[in-house]
């Protein structure tokens, strides 16, 4: 097998020469589909190809000196693939990330030893708080500093020019008609633009969008709109990157984060493959494109990067519904603000013969601040972060039996509960006492709703 090599010296040198999948459970129309796995590579992203690239130009002409540090905007994957390629190297990384950004490539980002800056994503370039605003004031202040700046940076769009075009072109036995890509940075687009414009007259560019970027509507209209806001994470802009030469892309689709996230979980229920959410907004506009055409095409996109970076979100099927992106049945009800619901046991509880450490351990890793009691199928109680610390609070002595007491013993019994059929008015005055909304469904329990489920409500009614 081809994948059976010799062992590589470095991790860096698994970069590039990503596997092509055909996709073969999805309707394609007329057309065939492959889908290039960048996920593939050691930081788990098509950015690795990038940061390889930039941080060897700049060592090349010289920005990027011996133990210098290295200041980069992200989504996280750039991040991820500076500090892959940097850290070994020696360079400090500092990277600012928008807040929106997934738990686990903040994590992972850390882990690797990068210095981590989040700031707002709900505001526009030109704001001191903009993620790229952000990283340019840190690199005028630090001595020493390299700012990448991948937006404008022309090593970005060469990696692709270089080394995933002519790779793609190898695959598809040199017959591409057509390549889906996404913009962040514009890099991919641009590079592998001008390699088929040079080799392949034939193949169309074709940009996938989230509904919001200006970058679609632009392409489709000729007038550049006001930038909404998306949850899909890297790619979509509020701005015309630099790099991004749009003047190559023959066709555009703005798609939904609702339709991402349904592609990428499809991705991995019918064809195995672990995504991430920018995949999902790549493959949504790959079928529409395949399923339009009238004549048969051989059509190629990407997994732009791993799904185990958005378990917590694509893949959790609670966050999904508290975004509104869920396929969940709506009663018209109080039963639409719980986020876990009971009858769909969802639902993260105690039994009350549960010890106070046990409940604690399951509010830690449902990250919720209170339980339900549940004994025989029947509520009995809640129970909150107040009601066990009130009860191990104390000297040491004795500290750990209190840990261990049930939760009976802490829980409150006297429940002021609500019916589904209650409007939103009926929260306010729980919410005043500092309580959760209790919701019953005639004897029914279905759930719990907070102060921030019914804040997500407001927030998706529109």
């Amino acid at each position: 097998m081809s994948r059976l090599r010799p062992p590589y010296p470095s991790v860096l040198d698994l970069i590039g020469e990503t596997p092509m999948v055909e996709l073969t459970k999805f309707d394609t129309g007329h057309c065939r589909l492959f889908i290039k796995l960048e996920s593939q590579n050691p930081g788990g992203s098509i950015k690795d190809r990038i940061a390889l690239s930039m941080i060897a130009d700049a060592e090349r002409y010289g920005r990027l000196a011996p133990g210098g540090t290295i200041i980069e905007a992200t989504a996280g994957n750039t991040g991820l693939g500076l500090a892959q390629v940097g850290i070994p190297k020696g360079y400090r990384i500092v990277l600012v990330v928008p807040d929106k950004m997934s738990r686990e490539k903040v994590q992972h980002l850390r882990a690797l030893g990068a210095e981590v800056r989040l700031t707002r994503s709900d505001v526009g370039k030109g704001h001191p708080e903009y993620y790229q605003d952000m990283a340019e004031r840190i690199a005028a202040e630090t001595p020493g500093a390299f700012y990448v700046n991948q937006f404008a940076n022309p090593a970005n769009p060469l990696a692709h020019e270089a080394t995933t075009g002519p790779e793609i072109w190898k695959q598809l036995q040199e017959d591409v008609d057509a390549v889906v890509v996404g913009v962040g940075s514009g890099g991919t687009l641009t590079g592998l633009g001008r390699f088929f414009k040079r080799v392949s007259p034939k193949t169309e560019m074709v940009l996938a969008d989230p509904i919001g970027s200006v970058l679609a509507p632009l392409i489709n209209t000729g007038h550049m709109e006001e930038a909404g806001s998306w949850t899909v994470e890297g790619i979509g802009e509020d701005f015309v990157p630099p790099n991004a030469d749009l003047s190559l892309v023959s066709k555009a689709y703005s798609v939904s984060d609702k339709a991402s996230m349904l592609a990428v979980r499809d991705l991995l229920s019918r064809e195995g493959i672990l995504a991430g959410s920018s995949s999902g907004t790549l493959l949504s506009a790959a079928l529409r494109y395949c399923r339009e055409q009238k004549s048969p095409k051989r059509v190629v996109t990407f997994v732009c990067d791993s799904g185990n970076k958005y378990l917590s979100k694509v893949f959790d099927d609670f966050w999904l519904a508290e975004q509104g992106l869920s396929e969940r049945k709506q009663h018209g009800d109080l039963s639409d603000l719980v986020a876990r619901s009971h009858r769909e046991g969802g639902t993260v509880l105690a039994g009350p013969d549960d010890s106070l450490l046990t409940a604690y351990g399951r509010m830690r890793r449902a990250d919720v601040s209170q339980l339900p009691v549940i004994d025989n199928g029947k509520l009995v109680g809640i129970i909150d972060e107040s009601d066990i610390l009130a009860k191990v609070d104390g000297p040491y002595e004795g500290r750990w039996d209190r840990f261990n007491a049930p939760v009976s013993s802490a829980m409150t019994s006297q429940l002021h509960t609500l019916q589904a059929n209650q409007t939103l008015d009926a929260l306010l005055p729980v919410f005043d006492r500092n309580e959760v909304a209790i919701i019953f469904d005639g004897d029914e329990f279905v759930g719990l709703i907070t102060r921030i489920d019914l804040i997500n409500h407001l927030r998706r009614a529109r």
